[in-house]
């Protein structure tokens, strides 16, 4: 029988596999811990975070709408007081990057997450950092280091677009029309074309084509 936590937490799970969301419940509820809501996709995950205020946020890196970092970034500031677990199947060095720009202090690997993952949710609650092994390694070197010797040039040039623009650039990667996107955001179709604009000149890109090449290499959107 799980011993109970010691302190039940209030966690938001966010992935837009059922079959995912289901597993990770039933693992936290088994522990004591109390899932407060599910999202989808990271927009739904960020609204469900205004409305719940969660302890930990469990996200992941890879979901439509809103990926998981942006979301991250987004919960971070809309609720100082949560935390964030990434849960992804990536360590690449560009997707980890971007997970503790965010402000995430929990990366776990899905493939660790049976065993580790209830280990990573108290230490977040305690305000301790919770990195699978490849990364704490890479933390560890100094491989995220923000010297620019190590970065790479995709992710200088992505850290340059607002909030806005990195959202229209995953709506447009997911093949959104500008009004669609427009509609998605609440703006205006001219104000979405003058994001597209700028944002495609930021990362030197040409075409629609360029610009799902580019989310699909930094794991923006799955292929």
């Amino acid at each position: 029988m799980t011993s109970a936590p010691a302190r039940p937490a209030r966690i938001l799970i966010a992935d837009d596999h059922d079959v995912v969301r289901r597993g990770l419940r039933a693992v936290l509820e088994a522990a004591g811990h109390k899932v407060c809501a599910e999202a989808s996709t990271g927009r739904e995950a960020l609204a469900a975070a205004r409305r719940t205020a969660p302890d930990v946020a469990v996200l992941d890196v890879s979901m439509p709408d809103m990926n998981g970092l942006e979301a991250a970034a987004r919960i971070r500031e809309a609720v100082p007081d949560a935390e964030v677990l990434v849960l992804t199947a990536h360590d690449a060095e560009e997707v980890v990057r971007g997970a503790l720009a965010a402000g995430a202090r929990g990366y776990l690997l899905k493939s660790d997450a049976g065993g580790d993952l209830l280990n990573a949710v108290e230490d977040l609650l305690k305000h301790r950092p919770h990195f699978t092994t490849r990364v704490a390694e890479m933390v560890l070197e100094g491989y995220l280091g923000s010297g620019t010797a190590t970065t790479p040039a995709a992710a200088v040039r992505e850290s340059r677009l607002t909030p806005r623009e990195r959202e229209i650039l995953q709506l447009l990667a997911e093949g959104r029309t500008t009004k669609q996107v427009a509609l998605t955001l609440s703006i205006s179709v001219k104000t979405v074309e003058t994001h597209r604009s700028n944002l495609m000149r930021s990362l030197g890109l040409d075409s629609i084509s360029d610009l799902v090449r580019y989310a699909v290499r930094n794991r923006i959107i799955e292929a």
